[in-house]
């Protein structure tokens, strides 16, 4: 496992790990870190302080999962950004050059981690998202609330390089975004303004079809009124963001 601060290895290669927040989905995760295991790669999996009852299970889970795993806990919950950003950041101190972020809950295609890591590796500088395809499962509320924030994305962007920012399965590349994550919000709001900072930035995103299913008996992290507060508050700010960022994103759009 490559350590040290530099978020890229001694050859300066493509060297990824998984991030995977965690928050009360210890018996889902039970079920997705078998499908991780076998990626062969090293999971640092962050805790955001979910009850003792999990916290303990989450201990036993990553005893069994081998030296690849590893485990910090947070001390209070501060939110899924909050956990996020403690990974990607724990992930740049052992020198890890993308950070490969995946939900613990199982609602993604895990079968599609092999493309999206492929799709790192060859465009290492870029943003490599996952595109939902959702099952008919999918609570009408969430489709709602996904095409108006996608919606206040372009807006944000002037642009539709970002057809979907909700959608937390993702691979990073640690050197651009680590220094943007005190910027970006610590609950729901993370996925989207991340995304949209890095666009500014002028990372390339590229975006890969992954399956997203709802299972009866899943645990949503997704606090109806704070979130969608949050959300809008995030929408605002980014607004006036873009307005001062417009000629350079305009400029760019005429390339």
């Amino acid at each position: 496992m490559p350590r040290g601060g530099s978020c890229l290895d001694d050859a300066g290669a493509f060297s990824p790990c998984l991030v995977v927040p965690v928050y009360e989905h210890h018996a889902a995760l039970a079920g997705v870190l078998p499908r991780l295991r076998a990626l062969g790669l090293p999971i640092l999996m962050v805790d955001d302080g979910s009850s003792s009852e999990c916290a303990a299970a989450l201990d036993g889970l990553a005893a069994q999962a081998g030296p690849l795993a590893r485990l910090r806990h947070r001390p209070s919950n501060g939110g899924k950004g909050a956990a996020v950003k403690d990974g990607l950041r724990w992930a740049a101190e052992l020198g890890f050059s993308h950070a490969l972020q995946v939900d613990a809950d199982g609602q993604h295609d895990l079968g599609r981690l092999p493309a999206l890591l492929d799709e790192a590796r060859a465009h290492p500088l870029a943003v490599v998202c996952a595109s939902p395809r959702f099952d008919a499962g999918a609570p009408a509320s969430r489709r709602r609330g996904r095409q108006l924030t996608n919606f206040w994305i372009a807006v944000n962007t002037l642009s539709r390089a970002i057809p979907d920012g909700l959608c937390g399965l993702r691979a990073y590349p640690l050197a651009a975004t680590v220094p943007l994550l005190g910027r970006c919000g610590d609950r729901m709001d993370f996925d989207p303004e991340v995304l949209v900072r890095l666009h500014w930035k002028g990372l390339e995103l590229r975006f890969l079809p992954v399956g997203v299913s709802y299972p009866a008996d899943g645990i949503s992290g997704f606090r109806l009124g704070l979130d969608n507060a949050l959300i809008s508050w995030m929408h605002a700010r980014l607004f006036f963001g873009m307005l001062l960022r417009s000629p350079r994103l305009l400029a760019r759009r005429r390339k």
